[in-house]
């Protein structure tokens, strides 16, 4: 069975309806196995047993199926049906459509025509190729618009056409030198399809041009001296024509002197006119030159020109310097206006060029003065002070220029020296030296480094230092501090108590070497830091070292009654000086206590009949230093029945303290004389009271002893003394309660100072006891 169809149909389409031309019954094929055997390596083909239809299963290409491109192209296939076995054979015939368009097997063809090539004459082209067949192949060729070609199709034996390429008209290269021109194909089918192709025509060059200058004729203006080998102009010449013809050579022409040809140089390749030799406006003035430019075609062609070159004269001698008298070295306080140098100037060139002037280069601290009498020459002067410190060494650029085009300068470079003055004043980093200094310290202990600096030099920078002599208590401070001249060390030359001395102020001073010397001092404040080295000194109640003090009581004292007050004193600081006070030994801790802070011993209950007659008791003071200094005192305390003697009479041991002997001299004058002011207000105060106060019955008072009793609400108290100890042990007293009073002792002793508990009168000075100093 045969069918047609035409190539490219669409998947799924219907080629013929099998079951019904073959006389299959639909129903029986569905229960029997059918099978299509397609002769190809393609499946284009299926059978549907449900429908007993033949369809397209993918798309046939006849042009892939039978690429020979015969005439006639068909697809066989069986169609195989079992039980029984039955085998139908199709043959399908596929039709070609219009699916390709011509095409060429090289779409860019290139020719090389000669332009002196003659029309008529003939190019040979590919040709294009269709795979379809028939009326769908090509039919024929176009050639685009073009003057000078057009083409020719020639049909071979076996139908194949050919295409020509023929020139109709004339080439010119110089006027166009490619010809793009393309070719079409196009084919008989419906649609109609075409395929094209560019064919490129370069015409080749022959030699029908000469080289042409730009121009016929050129004016060169150039300075003499040019450096050999520069560049005065570069010719150009330029042939239409290509390749070896319009290669150009250039060269001197018989025209050209000698002498010309000795100062310039032609390349012959490039044109470019170079010095080869000197050029001298004094020797000549213009030059000309006549050059041709040759072409290397097989009969060469040439052109020519002419260059002349106008000389003008130029700046060719450098201006000169000639320093006449310089100081090389000089003092930095050299006076302003002061000559350093003769300077001058000439130029060997004329006019302008001629001309010269001088300048200072850089900002410096010089001027150039001109001489009057002769312009060129010139006077170095200083014009600002000057300083070493600063700048030690000026390297001074004089430059000369002259008024030529382009100028031409030289420079001279002279070197100065400054020399050192002494114009500085050493200088310390600080005006005030605060030192702080242990007291205790080892003799020629350092303290500090005082270095002053001077920025002069030599002997001007060599400082000495000096302590300047200052006398504190008929004491040299030399004798104190010691400092040595070379660095500045200053050492201390004793050790220093703080109880003594506090502090010092004196000045050093740091004088240079310089002739004259230049000094400057520096204030030094020396600051004696205290140490615990003095233990506490007992000054009440007094005794001597080892000895006890006795004091007695009534057995009927009342609680809290005030029995001694131990007063201790200590040279050392503030800090250190702090006392405390604490019993050491007590046989009955019931019986006293002793305030911590003041120093009094107090009754904490009263005496009963079961209490000893003698109490021992053993107070330390202690100071606040680190470690602790203290010292001890032994009260023995004797009870008694009956009130104690009149005040009078009381005194039990003498007291001698060398109040003067660690005391600064001038705290005691300052002390006394307030004390002495004092003295003369309580004296007074306490005679205008004894005038309205009625005397004691009960104990008659004193020879020489002023009383004084204290009223509802104040206490009065009188202080007999005239040094600063007793200033302060009056108002330690009286700050307690107590009225202190200097009255006479017996032979060999100086005063007696009692200290009597205050708030009863002069009638309860028998039930309390009273400590007794002697000085």
């Amino acid at each position: 069975t045969r069918y047609s169809i035409a190539e490219e149909m669409e998947r799924g389409s219907v080629v013929a309806n099998l079951a019904a031309d073959l006389g299959l019954e639909l129903g029986g094929l569905a229960q029997r196995e059918v099978k299509l055997d397609i002769f190809t390596n393609k499946k284009y083909l299926d059978f549907n047993k449900k429908t007993g239809e033949l369809y397209i299963l993918e798309k046939i290409d006849r042009e892939y199926l039978c690429p020979a491109k015969p005439a006639s192209c068909f697809l066989k296939l069986d169609l195989i049906i079992e039980s029984p076995l039955r085998i139908f054979n199709i043959e399908l015939g596929i039709t070609d459509i219009n699916d390709n368009a011509p095409h060429f097997r090289r779409d860019r063809v290139e020719l090389d025509v000669s332009e002196s090539a003659t029309p008529g004459e003939r190019f040979s082209l590919p040709n294009a190729v269709d795979p379809d067949v028939g009326v769908n192949t090509i039919k024929t060729y176009k050639l685009s618009t073009s003057d000078h070609f057009t083409i020719e199709i020639q049909t071979g034996s076996d139908g194949t056409q050919y295409v020509d390429l023929v020139l109709t008209k004339s080439l010119d290269r110089e006027e166009r030198v490619v010809h793009n021109l393309i070719l079409a194909a196009e084919d008989g089918g419906v649609p109609e399809r075409s395929g094209t192709a560019n064919i490129i025509v370069r015409v080749q060059d022959t030699n029908d041009n000469p080289p042409r200058f730009e121009q016929p004729f050129y004016t060169i203006n150039m300075t003499e001296n040019i450096p050999i080998g520069t560049s005065v102009m570069k010719l150009n010449a330029t042939d239409l024509d290509e390749g070896e013809n319009s290669e150009i050579i250039y060269s001197f022409t018989l025209y050209t002197s000698e002498k010309t040809q000795d100062v310039f140089a032609l390349n012959r390749d490039t044109g470019e006119v170079t010095i080869k030799g000197i050029i001298d406006y004094e020797d000549m003035k213009f030059y000309e030159m006549y050059i041709e430019a040759k072409d290397k075609g097989e009969h060469p062609l040439l052109g020519q020109c002419k260059v002349v070159v106008h000389v003008t004269d130029m700046n060719d001698n450098y201006p000169e310097i000639t320093v006449q008298s310089v100081k090389n070295t000089v003092a930095e306080n050299i006076p302003v206006g002061s000559v350093i140098a003769l300077v001058g100037i000439s130029d060997r060139d004329t006019g302008d060029n001629g001309k010269v002037s001088l300048s200072v280069k850089e900002n410096m601290p010089f001027i150039l003065n001109k001489s009057s009498d002769k312009p060129t020459h010139y006077k170095l002067i200083v014009s600002e002070h000057l300083d070493r410190e600063q700048v030690s060494e000026y390297l001074i650029t004089l430059v000369v220029t002259d008024a030529g085009t382009p100028p031409l300068s030289d420079n001279e470079t002279m070197t100065l020296e400054l020399l050192d003055v002494n114009d500085n004043v050493p200088q310390f980093p600080q005006s005030f030296y605060t030192i702080r200094v242990m007291e205790n310290n080892a003799p020629g202990a350092l303290l500090s480094s005082l270095t002053a600096f001077d920025p002069d030099l030599h002997e001007n920078q060599y400082l000495v230092y000096f302590i300047l002599e200052k006398e504190i208590a008929n004491t040299s401070m030399s004798m104190l501090f010691s400092i040595n001249p070379e660095n500045g060390n200053l050492y201390a030359l004793k050790t220093f108590d703080y109880e003594i001395e506090k502090d010092f102020v004196f000045h050093i001073e740091a004088r240079d070497s310089g002739s004259p010397p230049l000094s400057s001092n520096v204030t030094v404040h020396i600051i004696i830091v205290d140490q615990n080295d003095n233990a506490p000194s007992i000054v009440s109640p007094w005794c001597e070292r080892g000895s006890v003090v006795e004091e007695k009581i009534t057995r009927s004292t009342d609680k809290g009654s005030l029995v001694a007050k131990v007063i201790a004193l200590d040279k050392d600081s503030v800090h250190n000086s702090r006392i405390t006070y604490q019993f050491l030994q007590l046989a009955d801790a019931s019986l006293f206590s002793l305030d911590q802070y003041n120093g009094e011993i107090r009754t904490m209950r009263m005496f009963s009949y079961k209490d000893p007659r003698h109490h021992r008791l053993v107070v330390v003071a202690k100071d606040n230093g680190e470690p602790a200094l203290s010292a001890t005192v032994t009260i023995k305390l004797l009870t008694v029945e009956t009130a104690v003697k009149a005040y009078s009479d009381m005194t039990e041991m003498s007291l001698e303290y060398d109040v003067f002997s660690d005391i600064n001299l001038y705290l005691v004058i300052g002390l006394g004389s307030v004390s002495f002011l004092l003295l003369i207000t309580i004296l007074v105060t306490i005679v205008l009271k004894c005038q309205k106060v009625k005397p004691s019955k009960s104990a008659p008072p004193s020879r020489d002893s002023v009383i004084s009793e204290r009223n509802s609400t104040i206490a009065d108290s009188t202080l007999v003394s005239n040094d600063a100890y007793w200033y302060s042990l009056f108002l330690a007293e009286t700050r307690k309660g107590k009225l202190v009073v200097r009255q006479p002792v017996p032979k060999g002793s100086r005063y007696i100072v009692s200290s009597i508990p205050r708030g009863t009168g002069l009638s309860e000075t028998s039930d309390s006891a009273a400590s007794t100093l002697q000085v």
